[in-house]
């Protein structure tokens, strides 16, 4: 799956997780928020998420294990 982590208003980082068919730029287009902090490529793995890639267009980079461990926070079971 693909994912953009953006700022909302309150400055929290929040997820926002995507088939692979769908351009980060598109998903982008579709987002109220003004800052994307990062993108990417997720896949979950036998020890938790595995973020990589990036988006040369948005001029973004996955942060490996910052994504990953606001992808596990915002999935957890509560």
């Amino acid at each position: 799956m693909k994912y953009l982590i953006v700022e909302d208003f309150s400055g929290q980082a929040v997820p926002f997780i995507f088939p692979r068919r769908v351009d980060h730029c598109d998903m982008r287009e579709q987002l109220p928020y003004s800052r994307v902090i990062s993108a990417g490529v997720a896949e979950l793995g036998p020890h938790g998420f595995v973020c990589s890639g990036g988006n040369s267009e948005l001029g973004l980079k996955a942060r490996p294990q910052e994504d990953a461990a606001i992808l596990t926070e915002a999935l957890r079971q509560r």
